[in-house]
């Protein structure tokens, strides 16, 4: 009896352990509210306020979505394969979870349910939240036949409004001029990868825009981040935070 204790104590600690290792985790929090900003890699983060957990472009190469919590909301930009996993999707659902996606996402499965589908400008009110989905897409750069990586109406970033904070997820998106639209942001994930998204220096003029409180620039490779502390050092009201989002 006391060797299964034991076992059952050391799996539980070794999973807290693995857990601790894979994910970077910033706090906010007042009197009323704490949010958890958990972050996995690339576009692959998830978020927990007030005991509600909210998984955005979930990917299982970036973490063991096996250690992290059950979804009660899970967020998809769009579909391409870096942030669109049906099997983390599966893994992460619970038999209440909503699933937003887009057109293209919807068209890719089967035998999924509680799909919301949301196209750009559509707004969603969950879990004391709301969220619009707002345009994500490229104007410059584009593959060798011309087309943008990503089309204009084909992703989507979130807006994602609460009583507490407001969070804007850009998704794959270049600056573009609906930005100029959108309320005030406290927290900012920016993605900063060419020559699917920005270059650090686009991603400070987008910021220079929004205004955001806080940047974290994530879906970044070989992107040096820490340079966008340089290229915003007199932007006395923005502070950028850097992860590893690799």
């Amino acid at each position: 009896m006391r060797q299964v204790i034991l076992f059952i104590l050391l799996s539980i600690i070794s999973c807290s352990f693995l857990l601790s290792q894979d994910l970077q985790t910033d706090i906010f929090k007042n009197d009323k509210h704490e949010l958890k900003i958990n972050f996995v890699g690339h576009a692959s983060l998830f978020i927990e306020l007030d005991g509600k957990i909210t998984h955005i472009d979930p990917v299982f190469r970036m973490g063991d979505y096996s250690n992290y919590p059950k979804a009660d909301l899970i967020l998809v930009t769009h579909h391409h394969s870096d942030h669109f996993d049906l099997n983390a999707i599966e893994i992460l659902k619970k038999d209440e979870t909503k699933i937003v996606f887009t057109q293209e996402c919807y068209e890719m499965v089967e035998n999924l349910s509680n799909i919301i589908i949301m196209k750009n400008e559509d707004v969603l009110r969950i879990n004391h939240m709301t969220i619009e989905a707002v345009p994500a897409y490229n104007i410059i750069h584009r593959n060798e036949h011309g087309t943008p990586y990503h089309p204009k109406g084909q992703g989507n970033g979130y807006i994602i409004k609460t009583d507490f904070k407001t969070l804007y997820i850009a998704g794959d998106t270049e600056k573009i001029p609906e930005m100029k639209t959108f309320p005030k942001i406290d927290i900012a994930f920016l993605p900063a990868n060419l020559p699917y998204t920005m270059s650090l220096e686009m991603v400070a003029r987008v910021a220079r825009i929004i205004r955001p409180k806080i940047i974290y620039p994530y879906h970044y490779d070989y992107t040096q981040a820490s340079t966008l502390k340089e290229l915003l050092k007199n932007q006395k009201n923005i502070e950028v935070r850097i992860k590893d989002m690799k």
